[in-house]
């Protein structure tokens, strides 16, 4: 039987939103490896308990720079002196292995993946409201009132490109939300280009004469 290709899906938010949590409760909810999480490359020196191929693929600058000009990304960018890439051998891999892949990355990111991967499928998580991520990046007692202002301001930005994915999630249920992520994925298996190829031998039995 011919080996379905997983699909590609990029996840964007503003922090608070609640995306990393989504992912993390339906990676839970299928616990057989049929849906992962981009590795990313970077730059930046491993940190204590990080694993090169686990957490990153750790390279060099002069390497990183030298996959840039070889066309060997998907999207990249440059963050506190540090670059992030996601590499296009690492997801083709995982898609042709018939598992669904999310990147983590950002609106910017999410136009450099459609322009050289059309078929991707664009899902942008939004908070119920601005006095919700407010709350929900308060909760968090890790930044102070100053940098809670910055965050929601580059927020205001983020939400302002919602209307260039193709699924918008709003994020006021945690557990209906995990549900309609997980719709989201599911329903692209089904789609018709998929499931002629998984029951290829169910269909040519089915219409011989």
């Amino acid at each position: 039987m011919s080996r379905v290709s997983g699909n590609l899906f990029v996840v964007a938010a503003p922090s608070g939103a609640g995306k990393s949590s989504l992912i993390n409760a339906l990676l839970q909810r299928h616990p057989d490896n049929s849906m992962q999480v981009s590795v990313s490359t970077t730059t930046r020196a491993p940190r204590p308990g990080e694993q090169d191929g686990v957490h990153y693929h750790f390279v060099d600058e002069k390497t990183f720079l030298e996959q840039v000009e070889a066309g060997e990304f998907y999207e990249y960018a440059k963050v506190f002196d540090h670059y992030y890439g996601t590499s296009k051998t690492v997801i083709e891999d995982t898609l042709k292995d018939g598992a669904d892949v999310f990147l983590d990355i950002d609106w910017q990111g999410a136009r450099q993946v459609k322009a050289s991967y059309p078929g991707v499928h664009t899902i942008f998580i939004l908070p119920p409201s601005n006095a919700e991520l407010e709350r929900r990046l308060r909760t968090r007692g890790q930044d102070s009132d100053e940098v809670i202002a910055r965050r929601m301001a580059k927020a205001q930005h983020e939400m302002s490109h919602y209307a260039e994915f193709s699924y918008l999630i709003v994020n006021s249920d945690f557990d209906q939300s995990v549900k309609d992520f997980e719709h989201i994925v599911l329903s692209q298996r089904m789609r018709r280009s998929k499931q002629q190829i998984r029951h290829r031998e169910i269909l040519q039995d089915l219409l011989a004469e």
